[in-house]
């Protein structure tokens, strides 16, 4: 089952169940908290709150709401982190916090901030949340609704005086992340830890990205436990669980202005979205950078 978060003219945004077939969308009542453990079973008896709306009537919207938290885990992948020059793979994952006002949905426009001249793509597979979890929680792959496509838009030459990576600039741009365009449940999955899929992502329609989730050096249990032994999530959080191989980073090719990137992930779909011209400086002078290692990172 897919469900959509939708917008429809002179209605507010719903979730709505994404019907493939018919080409069609079926607004729902309720949100995440009330039928997301049920969904994530393959549960079909949602309440209608209007007649199925064609999809190309419909904006979606990223699948998220105001509350939703979206936490990260880097360097999940050891063909990137190969690349990178790394020669083994870190002794635990790596985290961080996006907010939400960096989420935007299928179609929506990346945003190119002055602050950053190396704007980068990596297509992830993005866990959501169908009820809380906690440290507590032995099994959190059991609390998820299901999947959906995240493209973590990075700055790459994010820099912080004396201290080298700056993770607040180079993950929490303001409208820079897609996520979208549905979420896939649970159950189409099954119940494996560690699912297998396809993930990969095309640049204007040349292909940067390829690899198996199966490639992750820590599951999905795993990321989900580093997530909830530091903080507990809720129905509706999403958490990002790495990328692969093929980045910007790796050869300087980062994204410019109308590019139109396309992250696919196996079972789930097609994201798409266009760069947008970057914005001008506020203030001239010269950006700080990172070089070397130093941004060789997530």
């Amino acid at each position: 089952m897919k469900i959509a978060r939708i917008a429809v003219p002179g209605r507010p945004p719903t979730w709505a169940i994404v019907d493939l077939d018919q080409s069609t969308m079926q607004p729902i009542a309720g949100g995440i908290e009330d039928w997301g453990q049920a969904a994530a079973g393959g549960r079909v008896d949602f309440t209608a709150t209007a007649a199925p709306v064609p999809i190309a009537e419909v904006r979606i919207l990223a699948p998220v709401t105001a509350s939703s938290t979206i936490a990260g885990i880097g360097m999940n992948y050891w063909s990137h982190l190969a690349k990178l020059g790394h020669t083994e793979p870190p002794a635990s994952p790596v985290g961080f916090i996006k907010p939400r006002s960096a989420i935007i949905g299928h179609d929506a426009e990346i945003a190119y901030p002055a602050i950053t001249d190396q704007l980068d793509f990596e297509v992830e597979l993005v866990a959501v949340l169908a009820r809380s979890s906690d440290a507590a929680d032995p099994n959190p792959s059991e609390a998820l609704l299901g999947y959906t496509v995240g493209n973590d838009v990075s700055a790459r030459d994010a820099a912080a005086p004396m201290v080298g990576l700056d993770l607040f600039t180079m993950k929490a741009l303001t409208a820079t992340s897609p996520v979208g365009p549905w979420i896939t449940t649970r159950d189409e999955f099954g119940r494996s830890r560690q699912i297998d899929i396809e993930i990969a992502l095309r640049v204007n329609g040349e292909e940067r990205q390829r690899d198996r989730t199966a490639n992750m050096i820590w599951n999905i249990d795993e990321c989900l436990r580093y997530v909830t032994d530091r903080m507990a999530l809720d129905a509706g959080d999403l958490v990002f669980t790495g990328t692969t191989d093929g980045v910007g980073l790796e050869d300087g090719r980062f994204l410019g202005a109308g590019d139109v990137v396309e992250a696919e992930i196996e079972g789930i779909g097609v994201l798409r979205n266009r760069v947008a011209v970057q914005s001008a400086p506020r203030v001239s002078g010269s950006r700080d950078h990172v070089s070397g290692n130093d941004q060789r990172r997530m």
